[in-house]
């Protein structure tokens, strides 16, 4: 009887190992993942400097439209 629950354990095992994904596997996943991340990476990068220049951009026409206020004498 022990040896049957032994034999079953040993086959369960080898259904475990036959999942278990290889190092080429788990490499080519890596690879892939922090390729991707350094995607979002240059994305987040270039975002975060076009919202220093935007914010730059309506401040100066912030500056215009309170000059062209002052000259039409609005406000």
């Amino acid at each position: 009887m022990d040896e049957d629950k032994i034999i079953k354990k040993l086959s369960e095992h080898d259904q475990r190992f036959d999942e278990l994904v290889t190092k080429s596997e788990f490499k080519e996943f890596k690879n892939s993942f922090l390729h991707t991340q350094d995607e979002i990476m240059t994305i987040l990068r270039r975002l975060d400097e076009e919202r220093v220049f935007t914010a730059a951009w309506i401040q100066r026409i912030e500056k215009e439209i309170a000059t062209i206020k002052a000259h039409l004498k609005i406000n």
